[in-house]
């Protein structure tokens, strides 16, 4: 294994503790403010949205504080068939990440366990038996795919406290304590302060190992309520994982995406190739969808949190490229990012119309009767069958890779408001098709862009039937963006065309 993938890699030099307690401050939220449990055994780390050892705030926090209070330290990672839109893709790419995970921990020394809930009415109560004898419950801060609703209700439940940090974010998100307004109003306070937060921290280990005695007993509690037991991830092939997800009562009509696969070393391959063969030409290539090579394609990694964003901002600052094509990657990576995060985070009902400005709320009542141009079912859309090619191209292009192109992507979405009933059926159907088919759905940054179609962090552009002062983007002016008919092309081949 290269210095590159390597688990836990020593980083260049070590910042002292308290640069790594001011970060985690500012990364982390007390869910239930209970006490610590003083007779607990060990520290859990419950991994959710960050599928990585590396510069993993969340991990970083329990291994400091298991040495702290002289405890090993334990990893539990899950998934069960019952999230939404819980398909093939979703669950092959979160498996094929966790062997990743699993091979890191254990030539690390750490321990990792990841059970797989195959049937719905599978045991539901592991991490609370686990957390019945935790010192701490250390989680992953993330606003969507339920897994905040999903925190609070653990934390409820248990009698010990439960901290949620925040391993998202380059600049830690509890340095905005707001909603910001737009990204002209996040992007100068990320600035400021994104040297800081790029410098690298050595990782610590824990001291205190898990005895042979400790882990035969949590397979016992794992076990306790039905019979599950941890998945053997480092030794699975990919068939094993295909039989496994076979095996689970899910919607197998979603195939994985077989060009993208899962995990911390396909996230550092697809980055590195990218830094080589695209960056230096990204600020002119960035919106040219034709042959699939002006953007990164690491959304699916950083969604799952298989790479660490500092990461890649460090490592496109090292490639020496111009600095138009670096500021304009910089600029995705962490000010339109970090902006989603927040909104989600600092918003309630962060995806909901009523979360919308008031000139939005204005228009949309202002044109809610305007006669629209088309209507096409919801599975009418799902299959790609309307009277515009290129919009049938770019859901083709979700559908079978999990992705769009990012100036199709906003097309696609804006377009959806002329062809549905209400707004709030255009917000609904595209919240719809993006988180059954993306490999990044369910994340605060298709929130954001889905939001963005609808009039979020933008200003009222004109007057327009439909639209009103929704800003619009039509597909007779896509041809002066870029090449349509060469994307068109690169999708042919289906008859969704």
């Amino acid at each position: 294994m290269d210095s590159a993938s390597a688990p836990l890699a020593a980083a260049p030099h070590r910042l002292g503790s308290e640069y790594v307690r001011d970060q985690l401050v500012a990364r982390t939220v007390d869910v239930n403010g209970k006490t610590y449990r003083p007779d607990g055994e060990y520290v859990l780390y419950w991994m959710q949205s960050t599928h990585r050892l590396e510069e993993n705030w969340g991990l970083r926090a329990a291994i400091r504080t298991a040495n702290r209070v002289n405890l090993p330290l334990v990893i539990h990672q899950g998934l069960d068939p019952t999230y939404p839109f819980a398909a093939d893709r979703h669950h092959t790419m979160i498996l094929q990440g966790a062997r990743d995970t699993a091979r890191h921990a254990e030539q690390s020394g750490l321990h990792y366990q990841f059970v797989l809930r195959r049937r719905r009415d599978d045991d539901r109560r592991v991490v609370d038996r686990l957390a019945a004898r935790a010192y701490v419950v250390v989680t992953d801060l993330f606003p969507t795919a339920g897994i905040r609703d999903r925190v609070a209700r653990l934390a409820e439940r248990v009698t010990c406290r439960v901290l949620a940090i925040d391993s998202v974010c380059t600049v830690p998100s509890g340095a905005f304590t707001k909603a910001e307004f737009a990204a002209r109003t996040i992007r100068p306070k990320i600035a400021k302060l994104l040297d800081h937060a790029l410098e690298p921290v050595a990782e610590d280990m824990p001291r205190v190992p898990v005895s042979e005695a400790l882990r035969a007993s949590l397979r016992a509690t794992i076990a306790e309520g039905g019979g599950l037991a941890p998945l053997p991830l480092p030794d699975m092939s990919d068939e094993a994982i295909a039989g496994e997800v076979a095996a689970c009562e899910i919607d197998h009509a979603v195939g994985p995406v077989t060009s993208v696969p899962g995990g911390t070393e396909a996230g550092l391959a697809r980055l590195s190739a990218f830094l080589r063969d695209d960056l230096p030409s990204y600020a002119e290539r960035r919106n040219e969808a034709s042959d699939g090579h002006g953007t990164s394609g690491l959304s699916p990694y950083l969604h799952y949190g298989m790479i660490p964003s500092a990461r890649v901002v460090r490592d496109a600052r090292a490639r020496g490229v111009s600095a138009e094509s670096l500021d304009a990657f910089v600029q995705q990576v962490t000010t339109w990012r970090e902006l989603s995060f927040n909104w989600c985070v600092r918003t309630p009902g962060f995806d909901q119309l009523a979360s919308l400005p008031a000139w939005v709320q204005r228009t949309m009542a202002e044109h809610a009767d305007d006669p629209r141009p088309a209507w096409y079912a919801l599975d009418a859309l799902e299959a790609g069958r309307t009277d515009d090619r290129l919009w049938n191209a770019a859901q083709h292009e979700l559908v079978t890779q999990g992705i769009i192109h990012n100036y199709p992507r906003m097309l696609w979405g804006k377009t959806v408001l002329l062809w549905t009933t209400s707004y709030e059926q255009a917000r609904a159907w595209l919240f719809h098709l993006n988180d059954k088919y993306a490999l990044d759905g369910r994340d605060p940054n298709s929130v954001g862009g889905i939001m963005w179609c609808l009039g979020l962090w933008d200003r009222p552009w004109g007057n327009k039937p439909v639209w009103g002062g929704i800003r619009p983007m039509v597909t007779s002016r896509a041809k002066l963006k870029f090449d349509v008919e060469g994307y068109v092309a690169r999708v042919r081949g289906t008859r969704l065309l």
